[in-house]
């Protein structure tokens, strides 16, 4: 498997799936990593790795679609099977998720599709689940929305901040993402409608 990372902070996912590879859980080569902030410690990590690591800072375009056709160039270039975000602070447009259908994932911190969007531990503790838990997703032009892929479930104890619940919901985010790629490597799958089904 041919792996983009896309991320924009300290890139604990990523790190979580190149230590996959590097165990030999994740039979996969990260071709490139692009980060839209130079100071992403993410993108950092990449380098002292030796990976091909990127820096395209989104205030330096002109518009959202130069930002993009940079990034995709430097895709093109790398020829990645599956584009992973991890903790990519961009929304991608309709005609970017075109170019890769179905080969973009991301992790949300939510048992989608309850708590789209921002803050969605805080919301889980806010609403008073008991549940809540992490999703893997392919990206679709919906926010939060594309078919699932894997889903683990962290219990919401009763004296929990959005901050605790997140501290432990990011335990199981780094096992989820590293599974769900795995599952694409090893497994044959269909997708009907927003439900990814493997063989």
């Amino acid at each position: 498997m041919r792996l983009a990372i896309l991320l924009s902070g300290r890139g604990s996912n990523f790190a979580a799936i190149h230590g996959a590879i590097a165990r030999g859980v994740l039979d996969a080569e990260i071709v490139a990593v692009i980060s839209n902030r130079p100071q992403a410690p993410g993108i950092a990590h990449a380098r002292e790795l030796g990976l091909p690591a990127t820096i395209l800072d989104h205030k330096k375009f002109a518009s959202r679609a130069a930002h993009e056709d940079a990034v995709l160039r430097v895709l093109a270039d790398a020829k990645p099977d599956y584009i992973a975000l991890a903790g990519y602070m961009r929304l991608l447009s309709a005609r970017f998720i075109a170019a890769y259908p179905n080969q973009i994932l991301n992790i949300h911190p939510s048992l989608l599709p309850a708590f789209p969007g921002l803050d969605a531990q805080a919301q889980a503790v806010a609403y008073g689940v008991k549940v809540s838990g992490c999703t893997v997703h392919f990206v679709d032009e919906n926010l939060d929305a594309g078919p699932i892929i894997v889903q683990r479930p962290v219990e919401v104890r009763d004296d929990d901040t959005g901050d605790t619940l997140a501290a432990r919901i990011i335990v199981e985010e780094h096992a989820a993402y590293a599974d769900a790629l795995v599952r694409l490597a090893t497994k044959p799958y269909r997708i009907e409608g927003r439900r990814v089904i493997f063989q």
